[in-house]
């Protein structure tokens, strides 16, 4: 199947609070998005981890 299951990770607090799918065919690069981390209490930067 292409969409993958990923996890997003905050950048400060390297926690690992979402997961979303992702189409590995069409999208190769890592995704990043500004959500909001319930751990630092404040939206971060949340990058794609393995």
């Amino acid at each position: 199947m292409p969409r993958e299951i990923i996890q997003l990770q905050c950048g400060d607090c390297k926690d690992k609070n979402y997961s979303t799918t992702k189409n590995k065919k069409t999208t190769t690069g890592r995704l990043e998005f500004s959500k909001f981390c319930r751990k630092c209490r404040k939206h971060t930067s949340h990058k794609e981890v393995k």
